[in-house]
């Protein structure tokens, strides 16, 4: 008898699920709660899930609510969601000494959402070492205003706790309930903040291009522009994406809200710069905020649904549908318009398939978000704009709330844990899952119809 294996595209998001619900159910515990009380599994369920998922959307305060044992819990679930399940599982396989069969590669390949599996398990080793690099800079960052301020122990713990969700665009905290917003006027936390949410959501492959090339640059005295020219195309289309989106949005807010008593409006200029560019960058799936998020103006607020819903950068920590995603499916649209024949970026093409499958990537999660929006907006009584912001920030992995979310009923709950776990996913993924990877050849080409379009 043969037993049907389970694809890489089925175990991925199996994987995540998996570890939602041991979450769950190791939170539900007495030893999880600061109270030594069983906590519901609703509320255990979420907070597993914004943490799998490093969304960072919470109904408890998760400082006073969980206990040091759950904050451990909770700190384990987002280092492993930013990383992705399989990943982590390889680096333990690896720790071990483990062999990786061929299954095991391509599993480890489509999780990264890599083009071949060459080379993976070095990748693999520079992607633990560098990011156990990078969230040890931060936390050292972290510990020169923790430490001083809530002593050794916890100083110690709150910024290796910060360092880590920052890193994994988690954008959950275990200072108080306000977030990041005592420290607004504080640009070592600020920035170091940023550092690490940029960092995470720049995806690994850009990091080892840019370092490999910085690196050989200099032994060959190359001048800056000379080295940035030796990045490879995906590189470059990041970078350029990343930092259009940071400035633009920055922009944005600083003149939108640069009155706002309720925002940045009574912070000096320094201080407005500083939390224009933080509100900019942890839109992008951080979830930490400086100012309420309910505060904003109507203008900021419909700025954030752009930013949420782009999100990140492929392979790395953030959510969204992604940067480059969102630029090829506007590319294809121009593309169309112009009757070009080819899309050309930094002297290479672009494939059709790539541009056809950033299209589809940015129509499914809009569908998915005006599906979940209107199903909250019916099950809750809130208005669109805020229902909007929720789902959006679930969808994409954000976690920034316009004070909505601990007031949501069981079923608007339910909703946001969807929509965080496909968001973490993917809309496309979960159609996979359960369709399954059928290849349907047509086995004879139809006569073509005049189907009026527009």
């Amino acid at each position: 008898m043969n037993r049907k294996k389970i694809s890489s595209v089925q175990l991925i998001p199996l994987s995540f699920l998996v570890a939602i619900v041991l979450g769950g159910l190791i939170l539900m515990l007495p030893i999880s709660s600061a109270s030594g009380t069983w906590t519901s599994p609703l509320v255990a369920l979420f907070t597993a899930t914004t943490s799998t998922c490093v969304t960072g959307l919470v109904v408890v305060d998760t400082f006073s609510y969980f206990s040091a044992f759950g904050q451990v819990i909770i700190l384990g679930l987002i280092q492993i969601g930013g990383l992705g399940i399989i990943t982590v599982i390889s680096m333990i396989m690896l720790i071990t000494q483990k062999k990786f069969s061929l299954g095991d590669r391509k599993m480890l390949q489509d999780s990264l959402n890599l083009n071949t599996d060459v080379g993976i398990l070095k990748l693999l080793i520079r992607i633990a070492k560098d990011v156990f690099k990078v969230e040890a800079v931060g936390a050292a960052l972290y510990a020169i205003t923790f430490i001083p301020e809530y002593g050794i122990g916890r100083g110690i713990w709150y910024s290796v706790f910060h360092s880590i969700s920052a890193f994994c665009n988690a954008g959950i905290d275990i200072i108080g309930t306000r977030s990041l917003m005592d420290y607004k006027s504080n640009p070592l936390v600020m920035i170091t903040t940023m550092m690490l949410i940029v960092l995470g959501g720049l995806g690994y492959v850009v990091w080892f291009d840019m370092s490999e090339n910085i690196k050989s640059g200099i032994r060959s005295r190359f001048n800056p522009v000379q080295i940035v020219k030796r990045f490879n195309e995906h590189t470059k289309l990041v970078l350029s994406v990343t930092g259009a989106l940071i400035v633009s949005g920055a922009v944005f807010f600083f003149f939108a809200e640069y009155n706002n008593a309720g925002t940045i409006g009574e912070l000096n200029l320094f201080d407005k710069i500083i939390n224009s560019f933080f509100e900019s960058i942890t839109l992008r799936t951080a979830g930490f905020c400086s100012f309420p998020q309910q505060n904003m103006t109507d203008f900021s607020c419909v700025m954030s649904y752009f930013l949420m819903f782009i999100g990140g950068s492929p392979i790395g920590t953030a959510g969204g549908v992604k940067t480059v995603t969102i630029f090829l499916a506007l590319m294809n649209v121009i593309s169309y318009i112009r009757e070009d024949d080819q899309t050309v970026l930094f002297h290479h093409r672009a494939t059709e398939e790539s541009m056809r499958k950033a299209t589809v990537i940015v129509s499914v999660a809009a569908f998915t978000i005006i599906v979940l929006t209107l199903l909250l907006i019916l099950t809750n009584p809130i208005n669109l704009q805020d229902g909007l912001y929720e789902v959006i920030s679930a969808s994409a992995t954000v976690g920034l709330s316009r004070g909505l979310t601990s007031s949501l009923n069981t079923v608007g709950r339910i909703i946001i844990i969807v929509a965080m776990y496909l968001g973490r996913i993917g809309p496309i993924s979960l159609a996979i899952f359960f369709a399954g990877r059928k290849n349907h050849k047509a086995k004879c080409r139809y006569t073509e119809g005049n189907f009026f379009v527009g």
